[in-house]
C-alpha cells in the first residue's frame, strides 16, 4: 500500500471512484497522519450511518445535506462544517446535489487501492 500521495493532485488527472449509490469520491492527498477526500453526491443519495476510529472534519463545498452525528440531526449547506469525533456514528442524506470535503486523521487506509 502506498503511504503518501503525490505532492500535487490535479482534479483533471484523478478518476472519481464509486463510494455508494449516487456517491463518488476523489482522494486529494494523504500521508499516514491525514487524508483529504472530495465526495460528490447526487440528490437523494445517502452516506449510510457508520462509525470509524478516525477523527473526521467535513466542509460542505456545495449542495445541501441532512447530517446525523451522534444522534443529532441538522441541515448543512455550502460553507458549513461538521466535526465528527472518533467512533461516533454519523451519516447523511443529500437534499441538493453537492460536494463534501472530508479530512480524516489518521488517513483512511481502507480507501487506498479501491
Amino acid at each position: 500500500m502506498k503511504t503518501c500521495s503525490e505532492k500535487f493532485i490535479f482534479e483533471s488527472n484523478k478518476e472519481w471512484e464509486p463510494a455508494g449509490e449516487g456517491v463518488t469520491r476523489q482522494i486529494m492527498g494523504y500521508d499516514g497522519q491525514v487524508m483529504l477526500v472530495k465526495v460528490k453526491f447526487t440528490q437523494g443519495a445517502q452516506g449510510y450511518a457508520h462509525a470509524h476510529y478516525h477523527t473526521q472534519t467535513t466542509y460542505v463545498a456545495s449542495g445541501k445535506f441532512e447530517f446525523t452525528v451522534d444522534g443529532e440531526t441538522r441541515v448543512v449547506e455550502a460553507g458549513d462544517g461538521i466535526y465528527i469525533a472518533p467512533d461516533v456514528e454519523h451519516g447523511c442524506k443529500c437534499l441538493e446535489a453537492g460536494i463534501l470535503i472530508d479530512c480524516f486523521s489518521p488517513m483512511r487506509a481502507d480507501f487506498i487501492g479501491k
